[in-house]
């Protein structure tokens, strides 16, 4: 059992008989009652998102997983395809499971299969991950005095704010829990 004040984004629970991913985690505090804890939970079984309240305080059973190291293969517009890295068996997984993991994917990188019955539900990546620069703003003399960035694609499509040196064609390291630039590759 868990505390739902401990509930965190990308958490499966068991919930009402059925597994769910949270989605999204709220905190409200109120000044002399309990707090609230609001989630929005979807479901693994119908794929339908729903919205529940606990009080804070209250107890949720984490639903019972298991982890396989799986190399992502490619990706065929609807599925993302894994190799399970002992057993060589593929999985595909339906593109709304992966969700925002899709713009960290790239061939033969190496992630955890989240397993449920030997079914798999989604996958945990790396915390970095290596991506190319395919299209960013050239930079102009003394841009770096104003510090910040600039906006930049990667080869994933996924679009961060890099520092002004970083130019098309550079490697970056990205941090997939955030998406953001951490440092040149």
């Amino acid at each position: 059992m868990i505390e739902v004040g401990d509930l965190e984004k990308g958490m499966y629970i068991k919930y009402e008989g059925d597994i769910y991913r949270v989605v999204d985690v709220n905190k409200h505090f109120r000044a002399r009652g309990s707090g609230l804890i609001r989630t929005k939970l979807k479901s693994l079984s119908t794929g339908l998102i729903r919205d529940a309240n606990f009080a804070s305080g209250e107890k949720v059973e984490e639903a019972e997983l298991s982890f396989r190291k799986a190399e992502y293969l490619y990706n065929d517009g609807e599925n993302y395809y894994f190799m399970d890295l002992q057993t060589y068996e593929q999985y595909a997984i339906p593109e709304s499971e992966v969700d925002e993991a899709k713009y960290y994917l790239i061939e033969n990188i190496q992630v955890d299969l989240v397993m449920h019955d030997e079914k798999p539900i989604g996958i945990n990546l790396p915390t970095t991950v290596v991506l190319e620069v395919i299209e960013t703003e050239p930079n102009f003399k003394g841009d770096t005095v104003s510090g910040g960035g600039k906006p930049a694609v990667l080869q994933t499509g996924l679009k961060i704010s890099v520092p002004f040196f970083i130019n098309v064609g550079d490697k970056i390291k990205v941090d997939t829990r955030t998406g953001e630039y951490i440092e040149r590759a």
